[in-house]
Protein backbone atom coordinates (compact mmCIF):
# COMPACT_ATOMS: atom_id res chain seq x y z
CA UNK A 1 0.00 0.00 0.00
CA UNK A 2 1.41 3.41 -0.93
CA UNK A 3 1.85 6.10 1.71
CA UNK A 4 -0.86 8.17 0.00
CA UNK A 5 -3.33 5.27 0.00
CA UNK A 6 -2.52 4.41 3.61
CA UNK A 7 -3.08 8.02 4.71
CA UNK A 8 -6.42 8.11 2.96
CA UNK A 9 -7.48 4.86 4.63
CA UNK A 10 -6.48 6.13 8.07
CA UNK A 11 -8.31 9.39 7.47
CA UNK A 12 -11.49 7.56 6.47
CA UNK A 13 -11.28 5.26 9.49
CA UNK A 14 -10.91 8.23 11.82
CA UNK A 15 -13.88 9.98 10.27
CA UNK A 16 -16.19 7.00 10.56
CA UNK A 17 -15.17 6.36 14.17
CA UNK A 18 -15.78 9.93 15.28
CA UNK A 19 -19.26 9.44 16.69
CA UNK A 20 -22.17 10.95 14.79
CA UNK A 21 -20.37 13.57 12.73
CA UNK A 22 -20.22 11.46 9.56
CA UNK A 23 -22.85 8.82 10.30
CA UNK A 24 -25.66 11.33 10.87
CA UNK A 25 -25.04 14.03 8.28
CA UNK A 26 -27.11 17.18 8.75
CA UNK A 27 -29.06 18.77 5.92
CA UNK A 28 -30.92 21.93 5.02
CA UNK A 29 -33.95 20.43 3.32
CA UNK A 30 -36.11 17.31 3.54
CA UNK A 31 -34.05 15.39 1.00
CA UNK A 32 -31.76 13.51 3.36
CA UNK A 33 -34.02 13.42 6.41
CA UNK A 34 -34.94 9.72 6.35
CA UNK A 35 -31.34 8.66 5.77
CA UNK A 36 -30.26 10.87 8.63
CA UNK A 37 -32.92 9.41 10.94
CA UNK A 38 -31.62 5.90 10.34
CA UNK A 39 -28.10 7.00 11.28
CA UNK A 40 -29.28 9.07 14.23
CA UNK A 41 -31.22 6.09 15.58
CA UNK A 42 -27.91 4.33 16.20
CA UNK A 43 -26.64 7.32 18.17
CA UNK A 44 -29.90 7.52 20.10
CA UNK A 45 -29.71 3.85 21.05
CA UNK A 46 -26.16 4.35 22.33
CA UNK A 47 -27.42 7.31 24.37
CA UNK A 48 -29.92 5.07 26.12
CA UNK A 49 -33.09 5.59 24.08
CA UNK A 50 -35.38 2.55 24.22
CA UNK A 51 -37.62 0.96 21.63
CA UNK A 52 -40.60 3.27 22.12
CA UNK A 53 -38.37 6.27 21.60
CA UNK A 54 -36.74 4.73 18.55
CA UNK A 55 -40.17 3.97 17.08
CA UNK A 56 -41.14 7.62 17.61
CA UNK A 57 -37.96 8.70 15.81
CA UNK A 58 -38.75 6.42 12.88
CA UNK A 59 -42.22 7.94 12.58
CA UNK A 60 -41.03 11.55 12.85
CA UNK A 61 -41.67 13.68 9.77
CA UNK A 62 -39.71 16.64 8.42
CA UNK A 63 -41.26 19.73 10.04
CA UNK A 64 -41.25 22.42 7.36
CA UNK A 65 -43.17 24.87 9.55
CA UNK A 66 -40.54 24.51 12.25
CA UNK A 67 -37.74 25.39 9.85
CA UNK A 68 -39.70 28.37 8.56
CA UNK A 69 -40.26 29.60 12.13
CA UNK A 70 -36.61 29.08 13.01
CA UNK A 71 -35.56 31.32 10.13
CA UNK A 72 -38.04 34.08 10.93
CA UNK A 73 -37.99 34.99 14.64
CA UNK A 74 -38.84 38.67 14.19
CA UNK A 75 -40.19 39.47 17.64
CA UNK A 76 -36.80 39.07 19.31
CA UNK A 77 -35.49 41.91 17.11
CA UNK A 78 -38.01 44.42 18.53
CA UNK A 79 -37.21 47.11 21.05
CA UNK A 80 -38.16 46.18 24.61
CA UNK A 81 -41.15 48.51 24.56
CA UNK A 82 -42.52 47.09 21.31
CA UNK A 83 -41.80 43.51 22.37
CA UNK A 84 -43.80 43.95 25.54
CA UNK A 85 -46.72 45.47 23.65
CA UNK A 86 -46.69 42.73 20.98
CA UNK A 87 -46.54 39.99 23.62
CA UNK A 88 -49.34 41.51 25.69
CA UNK A 89 -47.36 42.42 28.81
CA UNK A 90 -50.13 44.56 30.29
CA UNK A 91 -52.60 41.67 30.08
CA UNK A 92 -50.08 39.18 31.44
CA UNK A 93 -49.40 41.39 34.46
CA UNK A 94 -53.10 42.02 35.15
CA UNK A 95 -54.02 38.35 34.87
CA UNK A 96 -50.87 37.37 36.71
CA UNK A 97 -51.78 39.44 39.76
CA UNK A 98 -55.20 37.79 39.87
CA UNK A 99 -53.64 34.34 39.57
CA UNK A 100 -51.21 35.06 42.36
CA UNK A 101 -54.02 36.23 44.65
CA UNK A 102 -56.30 33.31 43.77
CA UNK A 103 -53.61 30.64 44.24
CA UNK A 104 -51.53 32.31 46.95
CA UNK A 105 -50.86 29.11 48.88
CA UNK A 106 -49.61 27.26 45.79
CA UNK A 107 -47.17 30.00 44.80
CA UNK A 108 -46.05 30.48 48.41
CA UNK A 109 -45.28 26.76 48.61
CA UNK A 110 -43.21 26.96 45.43
CA UNK A 111 -41.25 29.89 46.83
CA UNK A 112 -40.63 28.08 50.11
CA UNK A 113 -39.30 25.02 48.30
CA UNK A 114 -37.36 26.61 45.45
CA UNK A 115 -36.86 30.23 46.51
CA UNK A 116 -38.36 31.64 43.30
CA UNK A 117 -41.00 34.38 43.76
CA UNK A 118 -44.45 33.93 42.26
CA UNK A 119 -44.05 36.83 39.84
CA UNK A 120 -41.22 35.15 37.95
CA UNK A 121 -43.07 31.85 37.53
CA UNK A 122 -46.29 33.60 36.57
CA UNK A 123 -44.58 35.92 34.07
CA UNK A 124 -42.94 32.96 32.34
CA UNK A 125 -46.25 31.06 32.28
CA UNK A 126 -48.04 34.05 30.78
CA UNK A 127 -45.35 34.83 28.24
CA UNK A 128 -44.89 31.27 27.06
CA UNK A 129 -48.47 30.06 26.60
CA UNK A 130 -50.88 32.72 27.83
CA UNK A 131 -51.27 30.72 31.05
CA UNK A 132 -51.83 27.48 29.16
CA UNK A 133 -54.21 28.99 26.63
CA UNK A 134 -52.12 27.81 23.68
CA UNK A 135 -49.35 25.25 24.14
CA UNK A 136 -48.62 24.63 20.48
CA UNK A 137 -49.88 22.69 17.49
CA UNK A 138 -46.69 21.05 16.24
CA UNK A 139 -45.47 17.53 16.91
CA UNK A 140 -42.83 17.83 19.65
CA UNK A 141 -40.85 14.84 18.38
CA UNK A 142 -40.94 15.81 14.71
CA UNK A 143 -40.04 19.44 15.46
CA UNK A 144 -37.07 18.73 17.71
CA UNK A 145 -35.78 15.93 15.49
CA UNK A 146 -36.01 18.20 12.44
CA UNK A 147 -34.04 20.92 14.20
CA UNK A 148 -31.37 18.38 15.12
CA UNK A 149 -31.13 17.29 11.49
CA UNK A 150 -31.00 20.90 10.25
CA UNK A 151 -27.43 22.14 9.93
CA UNK A 152 -28.05 25.53 11.52
CA UNK A 153 -28.00 24.46 15.20
CA UNK A 154 -27.62 20.68 15.23
CA UNK A 155 -25.36 20.53 18.27
CA UNK A 156 -27.69 22.67 20.36
CA UNK A 157 -30.80 20.61 19.59
CA UNK A 158 -29.29 17.10 19.68
CA UNK A 159 -29.55 16.62 23.48
CA UNK A 160 -33.14 17.84 23.29
CA UNK A 161 -33.93 15.30 20.57
CA UNK A 162 -32.49 12.56 22.76
CA UNK A 163 -34.47 14.00 25.66
CA UNK A 164 -37.71 13.92 23.68
CA UNK A 165 -37.18 10.28 22.72
CA UNK A 166 -36.45 9.37 26.35
CA UNK A 167 -39.61 11.19 27.43
CA UNK A 168 -41.50 8.97 25.00
CA UNK A 169 -39.83 5.95 26.60
CA UNK A 170 -40.99 7.14 30.02
CA UNK A 171 -44.54 7.85 28.89
CA UNK A 172 -44.23 11.58 29.72
CA UNK A 173 -45.09 12.39 26.10
CA UNK A 174 -46.20 10.38 23.06
CA UNK A 175 -45.17 10.59 19.40
CA UNK A 176 -48.28 12.71 18.80
CA UNK A 177 -47.82 15.18 21.69
CA UNK A 178 -48.19 18.76 20.49
CA UNK A 179 -45.98 21.65 21.45
CA UNK A 180 -44.41 24.77 19.98
CA UNK A 181 -42.66 24.90 16.62
CA UNK A 182 -39.23 24.45 18.22
CA UNK A 183 -40.34 21.37 20.13
CA UNK A 184 -41.03 23.15 23.41
CA UNK A 185 -43.73 21.48 25.46
CA UNK A 186 -46.29 22.13 28.16
CA UNK A 187 -47.43 25.16 30.12
CA UNK A 188 -44.03 26.85 30.21
CA UNK A 189 -42.60 25.40 27.00
CA UNK A 190 -39.71 23.31 28.24
CA UNK A 191 -37.23 22.08 25.68
CA UNK A 192 -37.32 18.27 25.96
CA UNK A 193 -33.81 17.82 27.32
CA UNK A 194 -34.57 20.29 30.11
CA UNK A 195 -37.93 18.63 30.73
CA UNK A 196 -36.17 15.33 31.22
CA UNK A 197 -33.61 16.80 33.62
CA UNK A 198 -35.68 19.24 35.68
CA UNK A 199 -39.20 17.78 35.60
CA UNK A 200 -41.03 17.56 38.95
CA UNK A 201 -44.08 15.49 39.87
CA UNK A 202 -45.71 18.21 41.94
CA UNK A 203 -49.17 16.70 42.22
CA UNK A 204 -47.85 13.32 43.35
CA UNK A 205 -49.57 11.17 40.73
CA UNK A 206 -46.36 9.32 39.90
CA UNK A 207 -45.86 11.01 36.54
CA UNK A 208 -44.22 14.25 35.43
CA UNK A 209 -46.77 15.89 33.15
CA UNK A 210 -45.81 19.24 31.62
CA UNK A 211 -49.40 19.71 30.47
CA UNK A 212 -50.47 19.67 34.12
CA UNK A 213 -50.11 23.17 35.56
CA UNK A 214 -48.80 22.12 38.98
CA UNK A 215 -46.09 19.88 37.51
CA UNK A 216 -45.11 22.45 34.90
CA UNK A 217 -44.78 25.38 37.28
CA UNK A 218 -42.92 23.37 39.92
CA UNK A 219 -40.57 22.14 37.19
CA UNK A 220 -40.00 25.73 36.09
CA UNK A 221 -39.13 26.77 39.63
CA UNK A 222 -36.83 23.75 39.95
CA UNK A 223 -35.07 24.66 36.69
CA UNK A 224 -34.37 28.18 37.93
CA UNK A 225 -33.17 27.00 41.34
CA UNK A 226 -30.89 24.38 39.81
CA UNK A 227 -29.47 27.04 37.47
CA UNK A 228 -28.35 29.06 40.48
CA UNK A 229 -31.33 31.06 41.73
CA UNK A 230 -30.48 32.77 45.04
CA UNK A 231 -33.50 32.94 47.36
CA UNK A 232 -34.21 36.42 48.65
CA UNK A 233 -32.03 38.14 46.04
CA UNK A 234 -33.31 40.52 43.35
CA UNK A 235 -34.00 39.50 39.77
CA UNK A 236 -34.06 42.76 37.83
CA UNK A 237 -31.30 43.54 35.35
CA UNK A 238 -28.05 44.00 37.25
CA UNK A 239 -29.26 41.98 40.26
CA UNK A 240 -28.01 38.48 41.17
CA UNK A 241 -30.90 36.42 39.79
CA UNK A 242 -31.19 38.17 36.45
CA UNK A 243 -28.37 35.94 35.20
CA UNK A 244 -30.57 32.93 36.01
CA UNK A 245 -33.47 34.34 33.98
CA UNK A 246 -31.00 34.44 31.10
CA UNK A 247 -30.75 30.66 31.36
CA UNK A 248 -34.45 30.34 30.51
CA UNK A 249 -34.27 32.19 27.18
CA UNK A 250 -31.29 33.53 25.27
CA UNK A 251 -33.03 36.64 23.86
CA UNK A 252 -32.13 39.78 25.79
CA UNK A 253 -35.46 41.46 25.13
CA UNK A 254 -37.29 38.40 26.50
CA UNK A 255 -35.15 38.32 29.63
CA UNK A 256 -35.82 41.98 30.41
CA UNK A 257 -39.54 41.59 29.75
CA UNK A 258 -39.83 38.64 32.14
CA UNK A 259 -38.00 40.53 34.90
CA UNK A 260 -40.14 43.63 34.45
CA UNK A 261 -43.47 41.76 34.34
CA UNK A 262 -42.45 39.63 37.32
CA UNK A 263 -41.62 42.76 39.31
CA UNK A 264 -44.99 44.26 38.46
CA UNK A 265 -46.83 41.07 39.43
CA UNK A 266 -44.91 40.88 42.70
CA UNK A 267 -45.66 44.56 43.30
CA UNK A 268 -42.07 45.73 43.55
CA UNK A 269 -41.56 47.50 40.21
CA UNK A 270 -43.26 50.23 38.20
CA UNK A 271 -42.39 50.34 34.51
CA UNK A 272 -43.00 53.23 32.11
CA UNK A 273 -40.77 52.63 29.08
CA UNK A 274 -37.88 50.55 27.72
CA UNK A 275 -35.35 52.86 29.34
CA UNK A 276 -33.95 51.27 32.48
CA UNK A 277 -33.85 54.64 34.25
CA UNK A 278 -37.64 54.91 33.98
CA UNK A 279 -38.23 51.68 35.91
CA UNK A 280 -38.93 52.43 39.55
CA UNK A 281 -38.71 50.03 42.51
CA UNK A 282 -41.51 50.39 45.04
Amino acid sequence: MSIKTFAAAVSAACLFSAGGAIAAQCGNDAGGFNTWKAAFAKEARKAGVGQRGLDALAKASYASRTISADRNQKSFKYSLDKFMKVRGATTIVAQGRKRKAKNANFYAALERQYGVPAGVIIAIHGMETGFGGFMGDSSVVSAIVTLTYDCRRSEFFEPHAIGALKLVDQGAITPSTKGAKHGELGHTQFLPGNALKYGVDANGDGRVDFYNQSDALASTANFLRQKGWKPGQGYQEGQPNFSVIKQWNAAGVYQKAIAIMAGQIDGCLLYTSDAADDSVYV
